[in-house]
């Protein structure tokens, strides 16, 4: 008991020093929620156009998770150097991004759509970049409902060419160590929305760099190799990625793990040296599976392809199930 009561209270301190720094960082304190279900605690930013944590434009604004504490571990945390609300990666927890829609169609100075985010404005003839900041016209409406183990996100957009209401509902499951992220769209315009969404995971397991002790488990065995000036650093067993020793700065990352044929959604990520694990599942199979990583994240990122007909609904689940590895490296 006192074991836990103090790895609480370490939770706690983490999450309020995170809070702080960034209220210093802008002299404006972000929106922030706690939650827990008795064995997972979890602190999380909460959408704000004008003081919200993230202000950018690549990833959806809900479900930013600053840290989540299970079994004496935690699964994130700030993995980038420097901090803006208005960088587009300057971001934490396994945040989903959309693809953008209407971009190509849009002239310069028009609007395309990041469901999430709102209607961006295209500045120019350049390509789009997802790295590239991108002004936003119209955020929509954002509604928060919070309760003890769960937060509620909806996000109303009228917009020029398209609207939606999209809700994610992040909640932890009552006696299990799982939380699970619901998602709801709903077309209210009168054009189809498609777009695909995918969820870059930024783990950061225990505060220990990407080296030596992690383990990725992929639905399917990757088509591609380990670049040759990467084999020090990890290497592919069938379907596992091991690393074998810290990146320093460097990136192993792979196009397609499914090599364009899709696979189930089932990823495990395990770091033996803590014995820190993670097991993601969903409702809805992957269509692509992008694997990136650096000195202090590991990011499988599967996507899901969206079609939604003027006045349907697309909905889809993701259960996170946090446990401890059976392996602990000595």
């Amino acid at each position: 008991m006192l074991k836990r009561h103090r790895f609480k209270i370490i939770f706690c301190l983490i999450s309020l020093s995170a809070y702080f720094l960034i209220s210093a960082v802008t002299d404006r304190k972000p929106p922030y929620a706690t939650i827990t279900n008795g064995l997972i605690h979890a602190g999380l930013y909460l959408p704000d156009t004008n003081k919200g944590y993230y202000r950018a434009a690549r990833f959806d604004w809900s479900g930013i998770i600053s840290d989540l504490e299970y079994g004496d571990h935690h699964y994130y945390g700030q993995w980038f150097p420097k901090y803006d609300p208005k960088t587009n990666d300057a971001i934490m927890g396994p945040v989903e991004a959309f693809d953008p829609i209407g971009f190509e169609d849009a002239k310069s100075g028009e609007t395309f759509l990041k469901i999430g985010v709102g209607e961006l404005i295209r500045p120019d003839s350049m390509p789009y970049n997802f790295m590239r900041y991108y002004g936003i016209a119209n955020s929509g409406k954002w509604n928060v409902k919070t309760s003890t183990d769960g937060v509620e996100f909806r996000q109303v957009l009228k917009g020029r060419a398209h609207s939606y209401e999209y809700t994610k509902m992040i909640k932890l499951e009552k006696g299990k160590p799982v939380m699970v992220i619901s998602h709801t769209l709903k077309n209210t315009g009168d054009k189809t929305i498609e777009t695909s969404v995918f969820d870059h995971n930024f783990f950061v397991i225990d505060s220990q760099l990407t080296g030596d002790g992690f383990v990725i488990t992929f639905p399917c065995v990757p088509k591609e190799k380990v670049n040759v000036e990467l084999e020090d650093y990890a290497r592919l067993q069938n379907n596992q990625l091991i690393f074998l020793k810290s990146l320093n700065g460097r990136s192993v990352s792979f196009k397609d793990i499914t090599n364009g044929n899709g696979a189930d959604y089932n990823i495990i990520v395990e770091n033996h040296n803590t014995g820190a694990g993670v097991k993601i599942t969903a409702d809805r199979g992957i269509s692509k599976l992008v694997f990136w990583s650096w000195t202090k994240t590991v990011c499988p990122e599967p996507y899901i392809k969206i079609n939604v007909q003027p006045g349907a609904t697309f909905t889809w689940s993701i259960n996170y199930e946090y446990y401890n590895c059976n392996i602990v490296k000595k």
